[in-house]
């Protein structure tokens, strides 16, 4: 089969749909990593235990507190999130990768302009999609209300319309600059990291371009993105979720000075579990769609 080409449409429409497969089957992840992330500890308090403890123990607290639909809190949002960043990100990375090398450029493309194209791609992306990703982790945060205590946000549209009320339109841009700072790291790790190391599989005797070969190269992608970004996702993560920080630096310097460095790497078993398994899911499922609009596009 030839190895064709795609135009932005058709890679944003394939991407967006793997995206929010992807989201909707691992957002219970998401919202463990978000629960504990936003944990905060209490200086000088070693009596009490934390009331999420690990990824398997915070998914069952909320399962058993909240119901089990919870842990899908903020899905609307996050598909929201997902047909707007995944699209944009994936859609723009290879027009972008022409561009930086031009278009007459013959070759396997260097690691580094993968690396560049990935960060501005992330970073345009998110900055369009910065509110939706802000109402997901407000919803996500919330957990169960004492009898008599009225909920903040009442869905996913009631939250766009409360924030923008109360706190003002430029509010739904609350964490933009982790939040670009995040997304282009973690998008240069996913697509530069899947792009090389299925390029590296691909170089190696006995592989081919099939389902394994994606596993492993989404699997690698989903590794290099936690270890790279989890710091300023836990950032992101807390001044989304609470409005008590001046700004990126406050919170990190907050964060450091009452918990330590290792509170950066908060949920970073649920974090990579879910950015393993949304990252395997997500490639493989964008690799099928692709194959999918050859087949109805180009062949008979």
């Amino acid at each position: 089969m030839a190895d064709l080409k795609f135009s932005f449409a058709e890679t944003f429409l394939c991407s967006a749909f793997a995206a929010c497969f992807a989201e909707f089957c691992t957002i219970p992840l998401d919202t463990a990593k978000v629960r504990l992330q936003l944990q905060k500890k209490t200086v000088g308090d070693e009596v009490n235990l934390p009331k999420y403890r690990g990824l398997m123990g915070t998914m069952v607290t909320i399962a058993k507190e909240e119901g089990l639909s919870a842990l899908w809190k903020g899905i609307i949002a996050g598909l929201h999130r997902q047909c707007i960043y995944g699209g944009l990100r994936i859609g723009l990375y290879e027009p972008v990768k022409t561009l930086l090398v031009g278009s007459d450029y013959v070759g396997d493309i260097p690691l580094y302009q993968k690396i560049l194209a990935a960060l501005l791609t992330g970073a345009l992306a998110i900055a369009v999609a910065n509110p939706t990703d802000l109402v997901k982790v407000r919803l996500q945060a919330e957990g169960k209300f004492p009898t008599g205590v009225a909920r903040r946000y009442y869905g996913t549209l009631d939250a766009y319309y409360t924030i923008v009320r109360q706190e003002g339109l430029g509010a739904l841009w609350t964490g933009l600059g982790p939040n670009i700072a995040r997304n282009a790291i973690v998008n240069a790790a996913e697509l530069a990291s899947y792009d090389q190391v299925k390029q590296t599989i691909l170089n190696i005797p006995g592989f081919s371009d099939n389902v394994l070969t994606h596993l492993l190269a989404g699997l690698g992608a989903g590794f290099f993105a936690v270890c790279i970004g989890s710091p300023i996702d836990v950032v992101k993560s807390r001044m989304m979720g609470d409005s008590g920080y001046k700004n990126t630096i406050d919170c990190f310097i907050k964060t450091l000075k009452n918990e330590g460095f290792f509170a950066f790497y908060k949920g970073f078993l649920p974090n990579f579990t879910r950015l393993g398994s949304w990252n395997a899911l997500m490639f493989l499922t964008l690799e099928q769609a692709k194959k999918v609009f050859r087949g109805e596009l180009y062949y008979d």
